[in-house]
């Protein structure tokens, strides 16, 4: 088996690399790219199935390298191995993980037996695997009382690229109410309406955004995807226009 690791930190690669070696005798070649854009170049030119992938690089993050790997090769399997257990990332995979395909989500942080346990389970066994701490925000995203719904996260992306309501409607395929709505309830569970202070008013969608980068429901990862999809939308409008 042929595994690339997707890593830009030198310190890390190394580390994964010893910990392949001793935990997957199955390997045979360790590849290495050091950002998302020679992740996609390898891997297609490799024909790889196995992939360690870092989540926050230059160049092109890896929620973006893996879609393009799993839009060319679904079986191809993921673990992500990452410092930060943002709930953007957590959705940002959510959103690209092919039915029935095996990945895993590991901190960083985790201990070598836990990584050696992940490693096989995900690209030996074909299984899922993710860490505890993701775990629990996946809990907390089960309970819609302060988590927002796939609906206001998308209208909350276009606020965070400064699109009005109205583009927002003709993108999201939404009525301009239903933006409005979706708008008030993303407000008071970023708990914008909580900060409401009539001696100093304050931009309800200047503060939504900065309390999404607080919380980590956005981080600048997902804006980059982000703008690669409004990109592609207008470039898609224009077309039909023309």
């Amino acid at each position: 088996m042929r595994v690339l690791l997707v890593e830009d930190d030198q310190f890390h690669a190394s580390y994964m690399e010893d910990v392949l070696a001793e935990t997957l005798p199955e390997v045979t070649e360790i590849f290495h790219a050091v950002n998302g854009e020679e992740a996609e170049h390898e891997a297609r030119a490799l024909s790889i199935d196995a992939v360690v992938m870092d989540l926050r690089m230059s160049t092109r993050n890896g929620i973006e390298a893996a879609r393009t790997l799993w839009t060319e090769r679904p079986e191809t399997r993921i673990l992500f191995w990452s410092n930060y257990a943002d709930e953007a990332y957590l959705r940002g995979i959510a959103a690209i993980v092919p039915e029935d395909s095996a990945y895993g989500y590991l901190l960083k942080t985790a201990p070598r037996d836990r990584l050696k346990l992940a490693l096989r389970a995900v690209l030996v066994e074909g299984q899922i695997m993710v860490d505890r701490e993701i775990h629990r925000l996946q809990r907390r995203a089960a309970s819609p009382r302060n988590t927002l719904d796939d609906s206001e996260f998308a209208v909350l992306l276009d606020l965070a690229l400064g699109l009005q309501d109205r583009t927002i409607a003709e993108r999201r395929g939404m009525s301009l109410r239903t933006v409005q709505n979706r708008l008030l309830s993303l407000y008071e569970k970023l708990g914008v309406d909580a900060e409401r202070d009539p001696d100093m008013p304050l931009n309800k969608r200047v503060r939504a955004l900065n309390r999404a980068l607080v919380t980590r429901t956005l981080n600048m990862e997902t804006l980059e995807t982000a703008q690669r999809d409004l990109d592609r939308w207008k470039a898609g409008q224009r077309k039909r226009a023309g």
